[in-house]
């Protein structure tokens, strides 16, 4: 990029922020950016810094690291100890802290665990290695989704029988309904994820304006997409009329990608779900549907796990109110001091879609 464009954006992001500054109405109103990606990208450039104060932003669940439950991870762990058996997973859930370890620990100690950046690496993996029985780790919304379908059917195809799928897969719109029985959390708009968007669309999110009269807009993640988006919620909240925009129209359409969502329902089926900070949702979770059983890890390879009591520390750990928007990351007691992203407590501070590490890396170290 040329400097006289850096110099033209940087304009129009003051610009942007100005007009939200001018049209922003009294009192206070909490908007939560439902994604990840849009709190790091809130704080690494700094639009905290650009707009009016009585405009709260909170972070919300949209973190599938940080949403997995700690049963999740500890069985995951188990798994590592399995004689022949190779956990594969993203990067982010390495040093997601378990009970009593994690991932990275116990790959330390010679355990087989495994990076891989997409579910092909796992399956990939397994066709190479034969003799070894594959639990690929699939953590994520409805974005990763489609591509663990995919995963799954090209396994079938190849009739594998030595790759499995531990699945802690969830869906964003059943959490938003969760968020919104719960009045304590008095929010005010919703910026929703674009990722997601981009496979369901945007009428899943209409519910959430006609039941509940809660404005919602989907932005793309470059800071000129995110203030529009607030613009629009802002203007939604100035006239007094809810509804859903699209600011990230050049990517998510309506109804979303079709092929994509068959592919998953094809696959997957909906079951409750345990989110950590949010309970048990119904019908939030993804179960590899009875067809596909054979490559279920918890339906062929069951874990038992032992009871351990967890470090005290790890109570005081408020990762849980931190996702459903309750407390800033800076209000446990842990942030920045004994919970850190090299030393982290909750899997808030280790994800780099996680509220604890986007306050870490960008808005205190500022």
């Amino acid at each position: 990029m040329r400097y006289s464009d850096e110099f033209r954006n940087e304009r129009l992001v003051k610009k942007a922020a100005g007009r939200i500054r001018q049209s922003a109405p009294p009192g206070i109103f909490k908007i939560m950016e439902v994604c990840g990606t849009h709190t790091q990208s809130f704080f690494r450039f700094g639009l905290d810094q650009l707009l009016p104060a009585n405009l709260e932003f909170i972070a919300g669940p949209g973190c599938p690291v940080c949403v997995s439950p700690q049963d999740y991870i500890d069985r995951a762990i188990a798994y590592t100890h399995c004689p022949e058996t190779c956990v594969l997973t993203f990067g982010d859930m390495l040093r997601v802290p378990g009970t009593l370890s994690s991932l990275d620990n116990e790959r330390s100690k010679g355990h087989p665990v495994h990076v891989v950046y997409s579910p092909l690496d796992a399956l990939t993996f397994a066709i190479r290695h034969p003799s070894v029985k594959v639990v690929f780790l699939a953590v994520g919304f409805e974005t990763t989704a489609c591509t663990i379908a995919q995963t799954v059917l090209l396994a079938e195809r190849q009739k594998l029988k030595n790759l499995f799928f531990f699945s802690s897969l969830k869906t964003i719109p059943a959490a938003m309904r969760m968020l919104l029985a719960d009045a304590a959390l008095g929010i005010s708009a919703f910026l929703c994820p674009g990722h997601v968007s981009a496979i369901i669309g945007t009428k899943p999110y209409e519910f959430i304006p006609q039941r509940f009269g809660i404005g919602c807009c989907v932005a793309g993640f470059e800071p000129l997409d995110i203030l529009e988006g607030i613009y629009l919620l802002v203007r939604q909240i100035v006239d007094s009329k809810p509804k859903v925009e699209n600011q990230y129209a050049r990517v998510v359409t309506r109804n979303g990608n079709a092929s994509a969502q068959a592919c998953i329902r094809r696959v997957f089926v909906p079951r409750d779900a345990l989110w950590r900070g949010l309970g048990v949702i119904p019908a939030s979770g993804l179960a590899l549907r009875p067809k596909f059983e054979q490559f279920d890890a918890a339906h062929a390879l069951p874990v038992r796990l032992k009871k351990h009591k967890p470090d005290a520390r790890q109570k005081l750990c408020r990762c849980g109110e931190v996702i459903k928007g309750l407390i800033r990351p800076d209000e446990c007691a842990l942030f920045r001091k004994s919970c850190t992203p090299v030393n982290p407590w909750g899997p808030c501070m280790v994800s780099s879609e996680g509220a604890c590490n986007a306050y870490y890396t960008y808005r205190h170290r500022r």
